[in-house]
């Protein structure tokens, strides 16, 4: 074989490579625009998407919800939505379904939890709102009660399905009965999204303003 045909054959050689390689870094990004990929907060992870009734939303924010004057990380809170937005009356009016999900750092007692949840409520919610929702509270509180404590690393989700209402999920499981009236859910949101908020650091988190409140210098804290 002259040089002349090996130069040839070098050439469609290095072709065939060089077209190999880029139909391989082209599938590689296919794959990674396909995949969800999780963010960390605390050392959860939190899928960027989830699904619920069949609609696929996105998350608005993640964030800790602290107490003890920021000393204890109590859960990790997600808000997911069909698209992102930053304010409490956006969300609002933002139609289809949404997702509250909490993941809890630490054993909580139920009844401290279920009075806490209603007294965000009472916090943020005009008089005619608290009225308005007043059996709905009561249910509330109801369906916590059948809870002895909620223990590290299980979870609560809150989703709200269009035509459906709103119910409440403890570790993937659905407990009591269903919201039906689907504003109650909006309600619900005002205890991390209201003027006054169960804690202050989580509300722009969730809202999608501020990245993260996750006071990791502070960590060591949390042993107290």
């Amino acid at each position: 074989m002259n040089n002349s045909m090996l130069a040839n054959a070098a050439t469609r050689v290095a072709g065939r490579s060089r077209t190999l390689f880029a139909s391989l870094a082209l599938a590689g990004l296919a794959a990674a625009t396909q995949t969800t990929w999780a963010l960390d907060v605390a050392g959860l992870k939190v899928d960027e998407k989830v699904r619920v009734a069949n609609q696929e939303l996105v998350l608005n924010g993640a964030g800790i919800r602290y107490a003890a004057a920021g000393f204890v990380r109590v859960y990790v809170a997600s808000l997911y939505l069909p698209q992102k937005r930053n304010t409490s009356n956006d969300i609002g009016a933002l139609k289809g379904a949404k997702r509250i999900h909490l993941a809890l750092l630490r054993e909580v007692n139920s009844n401290d939890f279920s009075k806490g949840l209603l007294g965000g409520m009472r916090a943020n919610l005009p008089a005619a709102e608290q009225q308005k929702h007043f059996d709905n509270l009561l249910k509330l509180g109801a369906i916590f009660g059948t809870i002895p404590s909620l223990k590290k690393g299980e979870s609560i989700t809150v989703d709200l399905i269009p035509g459906t209402g709103m119910i409440i999920l403890v570790n993937g499981k659905k407990i009591g009965e269903t919201f039906t009236d689907e504003s109650f859910f909006q309600a619900l949101l005002q205890i991390w999204l209201g003027p006054k908020p169960i804690d202050d650091s989580l509300k722009p988190v969730l809202l999608g303003t501020v990245a993260s409140n996750d006071n990791t210098v502070n960590r060591d804290r949390d042993r107290f």
